[in-house]
């Protein structure tokens, strides 16, 4: 009815036009008036503030704008008010963005006199401070000021909201700050909102925004913040999917490019947490083996600590077979170990055998490799600086390696030991060769390396 009536204030002033002549004090009653005194409020203001009139508002104080907005804030589904409501936010947001309202707190900080206007907003409804903040960005008021009032207006709100109201809050709370800059709000920001809204039913889309924006801040986040509980229906301790998903956010968001030290804090993060979740005895062998392959091989340095969670969740789950342990084992790679993982991984019988076998033969290439290497620098300095003394280093090697070869056991994985002990003699003889190298080369007289001419500059280093 309100709507019908606010369409023509022409009317209104035809209908009291003549009384207003005869008396001064003029009393209408409006029996059953729709809405009662907020529809005629919404009557009265279609009928004083035409376009013309609405101009006046950009000269109202900030106390007037404020009462006509929260008066405004009610009637905001009605069409006929949007033209006063986007007037008043436009001056509102206009304020803001200038800083022509003067702070009315006389704090000195510089952040309370900027953010002095937050309290005076917490009254609004969260679809219009959908508007204000919409239209706060449109004139570039400092996102990270945003981002702290959503975060103070979320907290207040919720103190007195119902679980509707609630979703409803962190959904265009959500929204908004996909908008802002990443730099604006920190990840520790985003993990409080993911456990706010871990209890309530907000959309699928609107969870999957949330963790977009998380996962393009992964490598600024900790162990802590991933730790994230699951719900009791999974069965595991923590959120296995929830790191999962973040981790092929992080990749979405830098999208065909990733910085390589970017990508080594996620790797180094997941690798702590998949450490953490390993002992996790209800972890089925597919999130796990998930876990462990959701990063590319070079984004780790060093495979240690992925080798340590894989030894861990191995020791819990001992009743694996073959194929699900090479699943899991398939996300070392063995160049990457250090010498004591090799050694751990290649006489741990939880491992299979043929992973332990697979080290064995990546452990005696580069034992050959170092042979050949080590051969070739001897036999060289033999003939130019050591022709007058005798280093016998290639055939103790070569009997080594004579040694390490002649075995030829039916099962090797079950004598991986003996091989073992073999590469120990091989390395153990060449640490002892080049501990005499570096005496002899200590010992010789500088004008002997002098005489090798320019080229002694150039010579090899024998150990490091």
């Amino acid at each position: 009815m309100q709507r019908t009536l606010a369409s023509f204030p022409g009317s209104f002033k035809k209908l009291f036009g003549y009384l207003m002549d005869e008396t001064k004090d003029l009393k209408v009653l409006f029996h059953d008036f729709e809405d009662g005194a907020e529809g005629f409020e919404l009557v009265a203001a279609r009928f004083c503030y035409n376009k013309k009139s609405l101009d006046c508002i950009s000269f109202w104080t900030w106390s007037e704008l404020l009462v006509a907005l929260k008066e405004c804030q009610d009637l905001v589904s009605a069409s006929d008010s949007s033209l006063i409501l986007e007037k008043i936010l436009d001056c509102v947001v206009t304020r803001l963005a200038s800083l022509v309202v003067a702070s009315p707190c006389t704090c000195s900080s510089e952040n309370t006199r900027i953010s002095w206007w937050f309290e005076d907003l917490l009254v609004l409804k969260i679809d219009l401070i959908d508007k204000v903040i919409r239209m706060s960005i449109s004139r570039n008021i400092d996102h990270a000021m945003i981002s702290k009032f959503l975060l103070c207006y979320q907290r207040s709100r919720f103190l007195t909201a119902t679980p509707t109201e609630k979703c409803k809050i962190m959904e265009v709370m959500i929204n908004l700050l996909s908008l802002l800059d990443r730099s604006s709000f920190s990840c520790k920001l985003l993990f409080g909102i993911l456990r706010v809204v871990s209890s309530l039913k907000i959309s699928s889309h609107h969870k999957s925004i949330l963790e977009n924006l998380i996962g393009s801040q992964l490598d600024r986040a900790t162990i802590d913040f991933l730790l994230v509980p699951s719900s009791r229906r999974k069965g595991y301790v923590y959120d296995v999917n929830l790191v999962l998903r973040l981790v092929k956010a992080f990749y979405i968001e830098g999208r065909c490019f990733v910085l390589a030290s970017r990508l080594r804090k996620v790797a180094s993060l997941v690798d702590s947490y998949v450490v953490e979740v390993a002992a996790d005895c209800h972890l089925s062998p597919s999130k796990f083996a998930a876990l462990v392959l959701v990063l590319p091989d070079d984004a780790r340095e060093s495979h240690d600590r992925l080798f340590q969670a894989i030894d861990i969740y191995l020791e819990v789950h001992g009743g694996l077979c073959e194929a699900k342990k090479m699943k899991i084992c398939s996300a070392l790679n063995y160049a990457k170990l250090s010498t004591d993982a090799l050694k751990h991984l290649a006489r741990n019988p939880k491992f299979p055998s043929r992973i332990a076998i697979q080290v064995f033969i990546n452990q005696q290439s580069k034992l050959e490799n170092l042979f050949e290497d080590k051969t070739h620098l001897v036999d060289t300095f033999s003939s130019s600086v050591f022709a007058e003394e005798s280093i016998d280093e290639k055939v103790s090697s070569d009997q080594v390696l004579v040694y390490a070869k002649r075995i030829n056991l039916p099962n090797k994985a079950e004598h991986l030991d003996v091989q073992l002990q073999a590469m120990q003699c091989t390395i153990t003889e060449l640490e002892k060769y080049c501990g005499i190298m570096q005496t002899q080369i200590g010992n010789i007289p500088r004008t002997r390396l002098s005489s090798l001419g320019n080229n002694a500059r150039f010579l090899p280093k024998l150990c490091s």
